[in-house]
C-alpha cells in the first residue's frame, strides 16, 4: 500500500486503452479507490492519536500537539468562515480563496513530507537509521522532486486551487505556450538525473535496500506524469497518499499497546487488534464523511459523493450549511497535517513508543 508502482501499469494501460481517461474505466477505477481512501486518510492520524492505547500516552505528556492545536485550528477556521461581515469584512469567498491557498501550499509540503517518513521508515528496515547522509539526501529528493516540481507540474497544467486569482497574477504573460514547453522538458530531464543519482547512492551504500529503489522509482514516476497527463497523476500521486496514510494507521494501530481503559476503548479494542480491521472501519468512516468533506476538497466539475448519495449529496453542495461544511473541510484538513506530523514524530522517543509496530522487523525492535 505504501508504493504506487502497482498502479502506474494499470492507470497507463487503461488510458492507453480508451484515450479519454475521464471517461474510460480509469475513472470509475479513481472513483472506487477514492470512497475507501480519500477522507478515511485524512481521519487516520486522529485515529490513532484518540482512539488507541498505545498513543494514550501522548495525549497527557503532549497536550499541545494532540489537543490544544487541533482545538485552536478548528475554531480558527469556523470563525473565519461564519463570522458575520460586521465582524470579519472579507467577502467569503474570498476567505475561502485564502484558505484554500494556504491549504495547497501545506498540502505540497505534507505529501512532500509523507515520502522523506517512508524513505526513512525503508532506511531504517535496511539497518542504516543513523545514515545522516543518506537522511539528508532523502529530505532534498521529496522536497525538491515530490515537492518542488509537483507545484511546478500543477501550474504549468493550471490544475491549482483558484489558480487565476493568485499564481497568474503574479506570472503575468511569462509562462507563454514555448516557456511552458521549455520548462515542461527541462524538468524532466532534471528528475530523470536526479532520481538516476538518488538510485547511484542507495545501490552503492553498504545496505542497499529494494524497497528504497522501488519507492524512489515510484516518487520519480509520478512527478514524471505530472509534466505528461495531469489526469493519470492525479490519480497516482492522490491514490499513494491515501492508501500509504492508511497503511501505515493500521500498522501503528495494530503493532502497538492494546491494554484497554474506557468502556468506549473496550468496545474499540478488537478493532486495533487487526491491521485489516482498522482498514476497514477507516473506509467506511471515509464513505460517510465524503458528501460532508467533499465541498471544501473539490470543485464541481470532479465530485465523488454524488455518484454515491445521489440527491443528498447535491443539496449539500447547495444548501445553506455550505459556509459551515467548508470549516469543516478546511478544519480537518489543516488539523490532519499538524496530527499527522505528532503521531510520526519519531525523534520523540513517546512516539516511537506508541508506533512501534512500524519500527520493529520479525517481532524485534529495529
Amino acid at each position: 500500500m505504501l508504493n504506487a508502482l502497482w498502479l502506474a501499469p494499470l492507470v497507463l494501460l487503461l488510458e492507453r486503452a480508451y484515450g479519454d481517461a475521464r471517461n474510460s474505466p480509469l475513472d470509475w477505477l479513481f472513483f472506487v479507490l477514492a470512497v475507501p481512501l480519500w477522507f478515511g486518510h485524512r481521519i487516520s492520524s486522529a485515529w490513532l492519536a484518540y482512539t488507541t492505547p498505545g498513543y494514550r500516552p501522548l495525549l497527557r505528556s503532549q497536550r499541545r500537539r494532540f489537543v490544544a492545536l487541533p482545538l485552536a485550528i478548528a475554531l480558527a477556521c469556523f470563525g473565519v468562515l461564519l463570522a458575520p461581515d460586521s465582524v470579519l469584512p472579507v467577502p467569503l469567498e474570498q476567505r475561502v480563496v485564502c484558505l484554500a491557498v494556504l491549504d495547497y501550499l501545506l498540502v505540497s509540503h505534507h505529501f512532500a513530507a509523507q515520502h522523506v517518513g517512508l524513505l526513512s521508515l525503508y532506511r531504517g528496515r535496511a539497518g542504516r537509521p543513523s545514515d545522516a547522509t543518506t537522511r539528508r539526501l532523502d529530505r532534498w529528493f521529496a522536497l525538491v522532486v515530490g515537492g518542488g516540481f509537483v507545484v511546478l507540474a500543477n501550474a504549468l497544467a493550471g490544475s491549482i486551487a483558484f489558480q487565476d486569482r493568485w499564481i497568474d497574477p503574479l506570472l503575468g504573460e511569462a509562462l507563454s505556450q514555448t516557456v511552458v514547453q521549455a520548462l515542461a522538458t527541462g524538468s524532466l530531464v532534471l528528475v530523470l538525473t536526479l532520481t538516476a543519482l538518488m538510485l547511484a547512492v542507495e545501490l552503492r551504500s553498504p545496505q542497499p535496500s529494494v524497497p528504497r529503489v522501488a519507492y524512489v522509482v515510484s516518487v520519480a514516476t509520478m512527478v514524471l506524469l505530472g509534466f505528461l497527463h495531469p489526469f493519470l497523476f492525479l490519480v497516482l500521486w492522490s491514490v499513494q497518499h491515501w492508501s500509504a496514510a492508511m497503511g501505515l494507521t493500521s500498522l501503528a494501530a495494530s503493532g502497538g499497546a492494546q491494554e484497554t481503559g474506557a468502556h468506549w476503548q473496550r468496545w474499540l479494542a478488537p478493532v486495533n487488534r487487526h491491521g485489516w480491521s482498522v482498514l476497514l472501519v477507516l473506509a467506511a468512516l471515509s464513505a460517510l464523511l465524503l458528501p460532508l468533506l467533499e465541498v471544501e476538497a473539490v470543485g464541481d466539475d470532479y465530485v465523488v459523493a454524488d455518484r454515491l448519495f445521489g440527491e443528498a449529496a447535491l443539496w449539500l453542495r447547495a444548501s445553506p450549511l455550505v459556509p459551515a461544511l467548508l470549516a469543516l473541510g478546511f478544519a480537518t484538513s489543516f488539523i490532519h497535517y499538524v496530527l499527522d506530523r505528532a503521531a510520526f514524530r519519531f525523534s520523540s522517543p513517546e512516539v516511537r513508543q506508541a508506533a512501534r509496530g512500524l519500527l520493529e522487523r520479525q517481532g524485534e525492535a529495529h
